[in-house]
């Protein structure tokens, strides 16, 4: 937006990774949790990734997401989603872990999950290696290096892939130094520095580590029995690629260091371009690595969140794949990257950008979809996953969004809004760009003032949305400010004439008089009330310069949401039981509109207030700096995660709070 131009005990086995029962009906994969947990939190996770890919860490050792090769792609590890059926990796003591903590090498998406037992202390190091930027030659490989800190203690690890979100069967097999798990559209082979046995589908092993000794493992995906080469395929290309991790009997301790010691390089060289120096640098550049963390490199997209299904509510049906590019978030990462002076990832997302303007087609829902795949694909029907039980029982799980189709006049706004500040401060667009945002804002001049599902993608039917008038205003805005500091062509007395009829209708039609704030829905006419339901996203009326901050009726709006929709430093985003919006059960409240309410406080001169928001914001992410979608009334994350949204947000607030404290 234009906002400036554990538990302890004695010791005993757990049940573990080589110990489990041999019963598996169906194919299920049964996996204790320590602690008497089927689940982890999800706050309890960390997150790695290879600007291809990520994958989920749990504190407990567990890898229970990964997805390969992309973020997009059918998952290897979903325990997140099913804990027996779903598959996973574990690294963990025999005996029973007392305590344990996660936490990243500094300035860095490493990650190292400490565990401690009665014999000692044990680490287990999870990264995905980066050497270079656009690296043409990447190899995607997870490496998971298990360091014994102090103490003689016995491990055991079971890698228990499930292909295609569990749908799919795989072969099992051995390979020098490890095991290969294919199946027809991928293979993932693990190579290891300890013994490795095959247990039906599984591979599991045992080995003790004595202090300062180090065990090595290294999973390796490539195209499966149906991939390039037929079933000779996987074989030869895990083979080659495996080898600069060293030859049969070292499974490179040496190269492994390398490879940690090249990804440390890479991810401090790249935050160390970030212009960030204010007061809270480690939870602003914990949110620029996260951004980086889910973008994806080659193409330049900027994905909402890695993971899919995570709910709103625990055991209701607000579940939602995430693994997608929505136009409105990565339009608000184009302004936190640019902020922050990562002006190369500004230009690789504009380059993503520019081939969906190119390709804009008019149709009912508008010449732009709410949201692509990474390759800039339209249409991402939704299918439930039946077999999966879901997130501590929260069904259906569902791939693919149909929100995709919905109409979101709003995001008209984010991204035009964007491209000006790109425009301003980045490179500057081309004579193409223009020409293809002129052909878009003709379609947006002919239709803002129609009826659309707006930004949180309601599905209880369309509606005339105050946010999305405003986004309309900035969409036309933004435009003649362009055309106007550039000298670019455009007929901008039509232009000024609609986006001053959008300021009066908003004025008029979506002010409550009565209850003195702006309300989430426009009234049916000219001097009728409209209905007295309140919006976080209203807060941002004085970010995208419509209304003055001082505004008697933005303070206004300001007390009324601080009254219904702040509960501490937490803001719902409305309420359902005014506002039904067709779906099920309820919600937690939304993360990134409490960085919204710093912002507004901010704006409004009361930076006491903002400063201890954002403060208390800080104490509801995890252990990592990380945010869910959503926080629960309990302090529980919900929803997708780590959601870029949230990080995004994170990074506006504080810049800007950072300004107003001198």
């Amino acid at each position: 937006m234009n906002r400036d131009d554990q538990d302890t005990g004695a010791q005993r086995p757990r049940s573990a990774a080589g110990q489990r029962s041999a019963e598996r009906p169906h194919g299920r994969t049964e996996r204790p949790r320590g602690r008497g947990e089927d689940y982890l939190p999800i706050a309890e996770h960390g997150l790695i990734g290879d600007l291809r890919t990520a994958a989920l860490v749990g504190t407990d050792g567990r890898v229970d997401w990964f997805c390969a090769p992309r973020f997009d792609s059918p998952s290897v590890f979903a325990s997140l989603l099913d804990v027996r059926r779903g598959g996973f990796w574990e690294i963990a003591p025999v005996y029973e872990v007392v305590d344990r903590n996660q936490f990243y090498f500094p300035d860095t998406n490493i990650l190292i999950t400490r565990m401690f037992t009665v014999d000692g202390i044990v680490e287990i190091q999870d990264f995905m290696p980066i050497l270079r930027e656009n690296d043409a030659e990447h190899q995607q490989r997870l490496v998971r290096r298990v360091v014994n800190i102090r103490g003689r203690i016995p491990m055991s690890t079971r890698i228990a892939p499930r292909m295609n979100y569990a749908r799919d069967g795989h072969r099992s097999e051995r390979i020098p130094e490890g095991v290969r798990f294919t199946s027809d559209a991928l293979a993932v082979s693990v190579r290891a520095s300890v013994g490795l046995e095959l247990d039906d589908t599984d591979a599991y092993g045992e080995f003790v580590l004595a202090e300062g000794e180090t065990a090595l493992f290294v999973l390796e995906t490539s195209a499966g029995a149906a991939g390039p080469g037929g079933s000779g395929g996987p074989a030869g290309s895990a083979a080659g690629s495996m080898g600069s991790m060293g030859s049969a009997g070292t499974v490179g301790a040496a190269a492994a260091e390398e490879l940690f010691m090249a990804t440390v390089a890479f991810w401090r060289r790249w935050l160390s371009r970030s212009t960030y120096t204010g007061r809270w640098r480690e939870m602003v550049h914990r949110s620029a690595l996260t951004l980086k963390l889910l973008t994806h490199e080659p193409s330049g997209a900027v994905i909402a969140a890695p993971t899919l299904g995570l709910p709103e509510q625990l055991g209701g049906v607000r579940n939602w794949d995430y693994r997608y590019v929505w136009i409105r978030d990565a339009a608000f990462s184009l302004y936190a990257l640019l902020r922050l002076g990562f002006t190369q990832e500004a230009q690789s997302f504009m380059d993503w950008l520019t081939e969906r303007l190119r390709d804009a087609t008019d149709g009912e829902a508008g010449p732009l979809r709410v949201m692509y795949s990474i390759d800039g694909h339209p249409h991402l029907p939704e299918e439930v996953l039946g077999h999966l039980e879901g997130y501590r029982g929260s069904y259906p799980v569902r791939t693919g969004n149909d929100a995709s189709g919905q109409r979101q006049l709003d995001l008209y706004g984010e991204l035009i809004d964007s491209i000006y500040l790109f425009d301003k401060y980045g490179a500057g667009i081309s004579h193409e760009s223009w020409t293809d945002l002129c052909a878009v804002l003709d379609w947006l001049l002919e239709h803002w003032n129609t009826v659309d599902e707006s930004i949180w993608e309601t599905r209880s039917g369309q509606q005339h949305h105050t946010y999305s008038r405003l986004m309309c205003w900035v969409a036309v805005e933004r435009m003649i400010r362009m055309a106007r500091r550039r000298g670019l062509p455009g007929d901008l007395g039509r232009w000024i004439s609609v986006r001053d009829r959008i300021y009066h209708e908003i004025m008029a039609r979506g002010w409550n008089d009565e209850e003195r704030t702006f309300v989430q829905r426009l009234s049916a006419e000219d001097g009728q009330q409209p209905a007295d339901i309140l919006d976080a996203s209203l807060l941002l009326m004085p970010m995208v310069k419509f209304v003055s901050p001082v505004d008697p009726r933005f303070r206004s709006t300001v007390e009324a949401i601080r009254r219904r929709l702040v509960v501490d430093s937490l803001v719902f985003r409305y309420d359902p039981e005014q506002a039904p919006d067709g779906l099920d059960g309820t919600e937690g409240t939304f993360s990134i509109c409490s960085f919204w309410w710093v912002e507004a406080l901010v704006r409004t001169g009361d930076v006491e207030a903002a400063r201890l928001s954002l403060e208390k914001m800080f104490t509801y992410s995890n252990h990592l700096g990380l945010y869910a979608e959503q926080i629960g009334l309990t302090g529980e994350h919900l929803g997708n995660y780590p959601q870029a949204f949230t990080h995004l947000a994170l990074i506006s607030s504080a810049i800007n709070l950072d300004r107003a404290m001198g």
